[in-house]
């Protein structure tokens, strides 16, 4: 028989203390217990890998309609049909406007752009031998987001500065979930306003939205709720992941060494900066169906908390060393930080591109890439990341001459 008697606790994983180090805390529940009961959230918490990816690939036994964030107020208003909190048939409805622009060829058809953008950026960046890493994937990021979607160039700002608000109200009712939710509804309100088909690019990923309305496939109340989630989650998980990425590779000097001699490693370091900080460090699951989980009975109507941030560092998938960042870890790529199942990331072909676009034109300019200051740390109760992250580089001298030799080309 199930042991429904699991191990519970009143601790509360959004408190400050704990989002500025929650891997202590990660280890003590995977030790403890394949499934643990949050009494402050009311929630299983599901901390192993394994754990994590059985449920994210049950979509019959759970679901994301009623169970993604931690409030009924956002599972039931704010979120309700939106492509996140939809499945079965309605998210696929959602989900196929932007599958034909998300494709891997696709997306292979970008690689022009990305990679001139990502060359200019570097080269401003690198050239002062000193820049704040966050701030050069935001704006590479936010660049490529908002040309794919096809976005008025005046919405940029509401996005970045909204978004963390949108990840925020996911958590408990919390002083942060409280201030997101005005931001957040302020961002959505905006959005209608300023997104419509007068003002997008044509032939963008938002005009393929307005056109999927105008042909009957989805609803006009659809159009902003779906363009929103797509540039929110292209944006701003793929910013703190690539930052990530970049943070890590200064504080390991010979994995950047490895990265220069051998560039194909470069999609191998983003997704192990993924797998080791995820961006998104949980989500939640309504169960449909009683589940014996780790000896635990689930019943029908409870919900289960995903720590996506847990599960990256469990030794049982990842060895005694899955606290330590390796660009050489074998299978990296099987996180979970991008999902699985039913709700896989859809954006994955173009979040990859653009980082393996980038850390090559770094690793081709920089021969050296090292910390020059303590970075900041974002406090949101969802996400994990850097608000800011100060390097210093070593230019390589084919890199230095041909900035110079831009630079005497400019215009006076």
């Amino acid at each position: 028989m199930p042991n429904t008697a699991a191990p519970t606790s009143s601790l509360d994983l959004f408190d400050d203390r704990i989002l500025a180090d929650p891997y202590p805390f990660y280890e003590v529940l995977r030790d403890t217990s394949p499934v643990f009961h949050l009494e402050r959230h009311g929630v299983w918490a599901i901390s192993r890998h394994q754990d994590v990816l059985r449920i994210l690939q049950d979509s019959d036994a759970f679901v994301s309609r009623g169970g993604l964030a931690l409030t009924p107020l956002v599972n039931e208003e704010v979120l309700a049909g939106t492509v996140l909190a939809s499945d079965g048939a309605n998210h696929v409805r959602l989900r196929q406007v932007l599958s034909r622009q998300l494709t891997p060829r696709a997306i292979w058809h970008m690689r022009p752009d990305i990679a001139g953008r990502a060359d200019s950026l570097v080269t401003q960046h690198v050239e002062e031998g000193a820049f704040d890493a966050a701030a050069l994937v935001g704006q590479y990021v936010a660049d490529n987001v908002m040309s794919a979607m096809g976005l008025p160039e005046e919405t940029r700002s509401r996005l970045l500065a909204g978004a963390p608000a949108a990840f925020d109200v996911y958590g408990p009712a919390n002083d942060r979930h409280n201030r997101a939710l005005p931001a957040a509804a302020a961002m959505v309100k905006f959005l209608h306003s300023h997104v419509t088909r007068d003002t997008v690019t044509p032939n963008s990923w938002m005009d393929s939205i307005f056109k999927a309305v105008d042909a009957g496939k989805i609803d006009e109340a659809d159009a902003i709720p779906l363009a929103s989630a797509y540039t929110t989650a292209s944006m701003d998980t793929t910013i703190l992941g690539l930052t990530g990425a970049i943070e890590q590779l200064a504080r390991h000097p010979s994995q950047w060494k490895d990265l220069r001699a051998a560039p194909g490693l470069s999609e191998a370091a983003f997704h192990e900066a993924l797998r080791l900080e995820a961006p998104i460090q949980g989500f939640g699951r309504l169960a449909t169906q009683p589940v014996n989980l780790g000896g635990t009975l689930i019943d029908a109507g409870e919900r289960v908390w995903l720590l996506f941030g847990s599960a990256g560092r469990d030794p049982r998938q990842w060895g005694s060393r899955a606290d330590e960042f390796d660009i050489q870890r074998h299978q990296v790529e099987q996180h979970l930080a991008f999902g699985s199942g039913h709700h896989h990331c859809a954006g994955i072909p173009l979040t990859v591109l653009q980082a393996r676009t980038l850390l090559r034109s770094l690793a081709a300019r920089c021969t050296h890439i090292t910390p020059a200051g303590d970075p900041e740390r974002v406090l949101n109760n969802l996400l994990r990341g850097y608000s800011k992250v100060p390097v210093a580089v070593e230019l390589a001298p084919h890199a230095g001459a041909a900035e110079k030799t831009s630079a005497r080309r400019r215009p006076l």
